[in-house]
């Protein structure tokens, strides 16, 4: 009796360990695959902003370290408010400012996993201007996106200054989608179009690059173009793609009415 409850217990523990091995070895591989670039480390480098944690803590922890405001600023960096589609919230740099309602930002992870943007237009749809809501560029289809995007506001680093972002592969995988100007990404795999964004200085000249984005829009066949990673399909902004003329034309009467 006593050697079969030995032999028994050495059994118990031997599918014990092998239990315990087969669920590492499954909960392995999701963080394997889990290496594209994320928005924070991005942001921290590009802005010299030293916050740690996922983007929806960035808000509350800058309240004693830095300045916070509703007014963009070259190096602020835009803490997006967590949604359905993007649980952790999301964090981008001020490049430029172009007016009171447009900005050009530099982020990551946002069109596509790990998807380096440089210099893209956010646009402040808000009802009160004061950047709570914002619509994104998004590089994949070439127009800006249909989500409207709550926003908490801008952290302020010490200094109006952008810093040099060298991909690291220590951070995950990346690809440029848009960089300064240059929107082909760095492996040719993304095909190169020129962003609304890096042409338009003013309102009139923006509605009419919409309007013409639009009918150029109907002429091609409608969907993401990034065909070479299908899980661009997961990011919200990519159901863009079937908004219609009209749709579009009302966007910007509506922000028109808003100035």
């Amino acid at each position: 009796m006593g050697r079969f409850s030995i032999w028994g217990r050495m059994m118990f523990l031997w599918i014990r360990w092998a239990a315990a091995l087969l669920l590492s070895g499954a909960m392995a591989a999701p963080v394997l695959a889990a290496t594209a670039l994320q928005c924070v480390p991005y942001a921290r480098i590009v802005s010299g902003v030293q916050i740690y944690g996922d983007a929806l803590t960035w808000w509350d922890q800058a309240e004693s370290r830095y300045r916070r405001g509703h007014a963009p600023r070259k190096g602020a960096v835009l803490a997006f408010r967590p949604t359905e589609p993007m649980a952790l919230g999301h964090v981008a740099v001020v490049s430029q400012v172009l007016g009171e309602r447009r900005i050009l930002i530099r982020h990551a992870n946002w069109s596509a996993p790990g998807a380096i943007e440089e210099d893209v237009m956010a646009v402040d749809v808000s009802p009160a201007g004061d950047w709570s809501e914002v619509r994104v560029w998004h590089s994949p289809t070439g127009q800006m996106g249909a989500r409207i995007n709550p926003t908490f506001g801008f952290i302020y680093g010490g200094k109006e200054k952008l810093h040099p972002f060298t991909p690291d592969p220590d951070l995950g995988t990346s690809v440029r989608l848009a960089s300064a100007g240059q929107p082909a990404s760095g492996d040719g795999r993304v095909p190169a179009r020129t962003a609304v964004s890096h042409l338009v200085l003013d309102d009139t000249q923006l509605r009419r690059a919409v309007f013409a984005e639009a009918q150029d829009q109907r002429r091609r066949a409608r969907g993401p173009r990034l065909a070479s990673d299908p899980r661009v399909l997961e990011y919200a902004d990519a159901s863009l793609a079937s908004r219609s003329l009209h749709d579009i034309i009302n966007d910007v009467k509506q922000e028109a009415r808003l100035r």
